[in-house]
């Protein structure tokens, strides 16, 4: 059973291309780093808890109610505080990139404190833990949660596993990344990174990449593993997803994989028409931990996680819904996209 920890909010997104200044209706959906990994997990028949804190009013059963949808546990779930947290969703085309704007102050989990939070109940039959660095960014109280649920998981034996995940709008509450991550990471067997989020937090960063080329060498990236691998020893697999940005509808995606010895090295995907890339992290990892719960083989984790995440690219929403079937059918080249029947 894999246990995530995070924030699940209200999702308004503008219809189509419009900007927010042209929209007169918004697309209500629920999404979230982590609440969108356990929903992954689920997808692919993999038992997930999302924990977080919610209202107790509509807007929060009605988060509780798509999660179980989607078939996550929600038993862990604390209810108090005023407010579910909420982002507004700008979809961007051609060199108009997307724009997210946050309203998640004071929200239900931004006032959460320890002791909230039974650690022991919800990791009982748990063999996997996964967090992100946007839950520790939205409060003190948040990172202090964060930090319980790292060190009761590490202590039980479970695997720990991050998404860097920085975001330079969150982090306001009187510490940087730079002060706060680094006991957290210590304890994670599995750290995911985009191309900027080492050198964004920890300062470690590859020679000569530009994204805005459209093609990322993934060797590049071999020097940033080794030092998160060096600056955090409990850590047996680093990753970084590598993302090429042509244009906001056209990005090449790939990652690479590095277990200590060896590094591998995912296919390269063109996603030439992208319908929705927020939560295309988030997939990337729900992706990753079923292929490494899965196939005891990191290569073909590796390429299950980018094959997931390249089709999540063409679905509407936070959450990648998608099957096994579907991503191991793309992992074996076929990505026609030919009619089902």
């Amino acid at each position: 059973m894999v246990i995530t920890f995070g924030e699940i909010m209200l999702r308004l997104a503008t219809p189509d291309y419009l900007r927010i200044n042209q929209a007169s209706s918004y697309e209500a959906t629920f999404g979230g780093g982590e609440a969108n990994v356990a929903v992954s997990l689920a997808n692919y028949g993999i038992q997930s808890q999302f924990v977080t804190r919610l209202p107790d009013n509509d807007l929060g059963k009605s988060a509780i109610m798509e999660l179980r949808k989607y078939g996550v546990g929600t038993d862990h779930i604390v209810t108090g505080g005023d407010r579910l947290g909420i982002y507004f969703l700008e979809t961007g085309a051609v060199s108009r990139g997307s724009k997210v704007i946050y309203d998640r102050a004071w929200s239900a989990i931004s006032q959460i404190e320890p002791g909230m939070i039974d650690w022991d109940k919800v990791f009982e039959g748990a063999t996997w833990f996964h967090w992100t660095g946007i839950t520790p960014a939205i409060s003190e109280g948040a990172a202090a949660v964060c930090l319980e649920a790292v060190k009761a998981a590490s202590e039980r034996g479970i695997p720990v596993s991050t998404d860097l995940n920085y975001r330079k709008n969150l982090w306001k509450w009187g510490k940087t990344p730079a002060e706060v991550m680094p006991e957290l990471v210590a304890h994670c067997d599995v750290i995911l990174g985009n191309e900027e989020d080492a050198e964004k937090v920890f300062n470690i960063h590859p020679e000569g990449v530009d994204v805005t080329q459209g093609h990322v060498e993934a060797e590049a990236y071999e020097s940033v593993c080794k030092q998160l691998m060096a600056r955090f020893p409990k850590a047996k697999k680093v990753i970084v997803t590598l993302r090429g940005s042509l244009s906001a509808n056209h990005n090449s995606w790939s990652g690479v994989l590095y277990n200590g010895s060896q590094l591998f090295q995912a296919p390269t995907y063109q996603i030439t028409h992208i319908v929705d890339r927020v939560g295309g992290g988030d997939s990337f990892m729900g992706g990753l931990i079923y292929g490494l719960l899965t196939y005891d083989n990191d290569q073909k984790a590796l390429n299950f996680a980018v094959a997931a995440s390249c089709l999540k690219h063409t679905i509407k929403g936070d959450f990648n819904q998608v099957t096994v079937d579907e991503v191991e059918k793309l992992m074996g080249g076929d990505a026609s996209g030919r009619v089902s029947r």
